[in-house]
């Protein structure tokens, strides 16, 4: 009898960003690259994410006539952890210090990042080879039970936590015991030294669990309905696949996700090697470099909403510019420009599509006025995320939160104060409520250049913003069509002007912004000046988006070199998601805290040796199985392990004097597929 030959396993991926959720299905067989078998988009629905994933993901299996079952794998990438630091969202959390003083709120933007968030301080901690002062966590204890009733979880980070995470356990498993809330410890996030930037990154953690704790919830209930029995893979800032549980706990790890796996689909579907590679979606602009077919990873950990983390990602630049930008004008200017983000708004054509005539009606009443006003085609609406987020609200929050519904409301109508309107923007940074405006995507649906909304609201939208004054109290635009063209041109420029700000940092050249911008000013100046300025990459632009062949078409002239738009460029993120590999790493120090004595820093262990090369092979036996451990845990089987150590020694009268060890283990493979 002759076996049934084997069918090619299928692979789903996913990319859930700011307005869009996208889904693609993959195919190994079709060619060196694959095959794409079909993709579909569906809106991000912020409330319930679990309904644009099915959206999208019902979509491509209609329309590829796919028996579920033969999904082996599912590889998720998404850009909710990047858009929520780059708006300044996320869940209210609290932050506990030991060790610290108040004065280290003060470094590597800790304080501004905390905000309003409650901090704790508690003595302890340890000195750098591990050794510990006392412990004294009373304060947190009778803290936990008014903290457990307003915060969404708990950040952790104790002084030099990596030579020792004891204090930090100790916290972690007290706060657990008495709130069963969320926590995050800085060692289990890196094993970096600076203790302000660490707990920064760890801070920004326990704000994000809430919202990536719901996307994978919300994804592995939709596969569970679908019957798609497949491991799930969630996409990390470095472009390797994690297990969606060990995405769970760190979901700090997933900013940059979408970037980081638009650059693995960028190189999959173009063959560059060499490239700057820029994103445009709806909330931002990610550029990156490609050299030798790898991305660039930041050595000092990743930036993003102004924050530089300990986070190890591709080393990309977000700026907050996208098709849902919110657009403004520049204030007191005789000729204002016009002015993109880094806000995003959801735009009025997608708000009157979903709204119908509670937008259009307020939008035709504002144009009936006689005169412009402040906060024309303006609106708020309830984000529908679950009530618990909303714990903590000042009065004045929690009165205008009541005023909002989940239908928009015109801002003229809502606030009667500027109080109120910083109220409401606060509103708009714990993610609670969104704001609803004219954007780049409105400019493309007046312009008959996109055409997926509505198109009437789009125009209303427009036409309410031309009628804004300049200086000199003339309308700024004569028409919906002008100020629309006006606004895609600047988002050209704009985008022009990041991408040589990108390449320009990268060359590690000063003052890029301004140099790239005055560079693009000249491109584009009909009277260029005395001196004469040209600029050209040394590699093409790959542009990715849904809206790239828009946004992108006249971007070749003023970066000086060809911008290639790929097929599929509409789902590189989605692509990207299921062709990349795990990859996870383990380290540990070895150091001489006292001469012939020396300490083995591993994991959450802390071992002591007589012989220092006892302590080495220990040590590299150490990282080998946490590594293997941790690639188990982030979801392959097969992963391939290798060590390497680095020795910091000194010479003194001709003897080798040992200082200290840094032992790296990085294990990576294929993630497992179901059988």
């Amino acid at each position: 009898m002759t076996a049934k030959p084997k069918s090619t396993p299928l692979f789903l991926g996913i990319d859930t960003g700011g307005t869009y959720t996208d889904a693609v299905l993959w195919s190994e067989a079709g060619g060196p690259n694959g095959k794409v078998l079909a993709k579909a988009k569906a809106l991000t629905t912020r409330h319930d994410l679990a309904v644009g994933i099915s959206g999208a993901v019902d979509a491509v299996l209609e329309k590829s006539a796919t028996d579920p079952a033969a999904i082996k794998l599912v590889s998720m990438s998404t850009t909710l952890a990047t858009n929520a630091l780059v708006e300044g969202q996320g869940g209210r959390v609290a932050l506990v210090m030991i060790g610290f003083s108040e004065g280290d709120l003060a470094r590597d933007g800790l304080k501004a990042a905390l905000g309003t968030d409650p901090v704790v301080f508690c003595p302890g901690g340890h000195d750098v080879h591990g050794n510990a002062a006392k412990l004294d966590l009373a304060g947190l204890e009778a803290a936990l039970p008014e903290l457990g009733a307003s915060v969404s979880g708990f950040a952790v980070c104790a002084y030099f936590a990596t030579r020792n995470p004891a204090h930090e356990l100790a916290a972690r498993d007290l706060i657990r015991e008495k709130t069963g809330l969320p926590v995050t410890a800085s060692h289990e996030l890196s094993a970096k030294l600076g203790g302000p930037r660490r707990a920064l990154t760890t801070l920004l953690n326990a704000r994000l669990i809430s919202m990536i704790d719901r996307l994978v919830a919300a994804t592995e209930g939709f596969l569970a309905a679908r019957k798609i029995a497949a491991p799930l893979m969630v996409v990390r800032g470095d472009g390797a696949l994690v297990s969606a549980a060990f995405a769970r706990q760190r979901p700090i790890e997933t900013i940059l996700s979408g970037p980081a796996a638009s650059l693995v689909g960028a190189r999959h579907m173009t063959g560059l090697d060499n490239a700057m590679v820029s994103d445009i979606g709806g909330t931002t602009t990610d550029v990156a470099v490609l050299d030798g077919g790898r991305p660039r990873l930041d050595p000092e950990g990743a930036t993003v909403g102004g924050f530089r983390t300990m986070v190890e990602a591709v080393a990309m630049r977000t700026f907050g510019l996208g098709g849902d930008s919110e657009v403004a004008l520049e204030d007191g200017a005789l000729n204002p420009k016009i002015l993109l983000g880094p806000r995003r708004l959801v735009p009025l054509a997608l708000a009157g599509m979903v709204h119908g005539e509670a937008v259009t009606s307020e939008l035709e009443r504002q144009l009936r006025a006689p005169n412009p006003g402040r906060m024309d085609g303006r609106f708020a609406v309830r984000t529908g995320v679950p009530e618990r987020l909303a714990a903590g609200l000042t009065a004045p929050e929690a009165k205008l939160y009541e005023a909002i519904g989940s239908v928009p409301l015109a801002l003229d109508r809502l606030l009667t104060s500027n109080a109120q309107n910083a109220t409401l923007n606060r509103l708009v940074s714990r993610g609670l409520v969104h704001i609803s405006g004219f954007t780049p995507s409105d400019a493309a649906h007046v312009l008959g250049k996109q055409a997926n909304w509505d198109a009437a609201t789009a125009r209303l939208g427009a036409e309410l913003f031309a009628r804004k004054r300049d200086g000199r109290g003339q309308f700024i635009a004569a028409s919906p069509e002008a100020i629309s063209e006006r606004v895609l041109v600047t988002l050209t420029r704009w985008s022009a002007e990041y991408i040589l700000e990108t390449a320009f940092a990268e060359d590690g050249l000063d003052g890029a912004a301004t140099v790239a911008h005055a560079l693009v000013q000249r491109a584009v100046d009909s009277h260029p000046g005395i001196a004469r300025l040209s600029v050209a990459l040394d590699r093409p632009v790959i542009g990715l988006g849904a809206s790239a062949p828009l946004h992108y078409a006249g971007l070749a002239e003023l970066v000086g070199n060809d911008c290639v738009v790929p097929e599929d460029t509409d789902v590189a993120n989605a692509l990207g998601a299921v062709v990349g590999q795990v990859r996870v790493s383990a380290e540990a120090r070895v150091s001489q805290p006292q001469e012939g004595l020396f300490r083995v820093s591993s994991g959450e262990t802390v071992r002591d040796f007589l012989d220092e090369a006892a302590a080495i092979a220990a040590a590299e036996a150490d990282v080998r199985a946490l590594a293997a451990g941790r690639a188990r845990e982030a979801g392959t089987d097969s992963a391939e392990i290798e060590v390497a150590t680095e020795f910091r020694v000194s010479t003194v009268e001709a003897q080798r004097m040992f200082i200290e060890a840094h032992v790296v283990a990085v294990a990576s493979g294929r993630p497992r597929i179901a059988v």
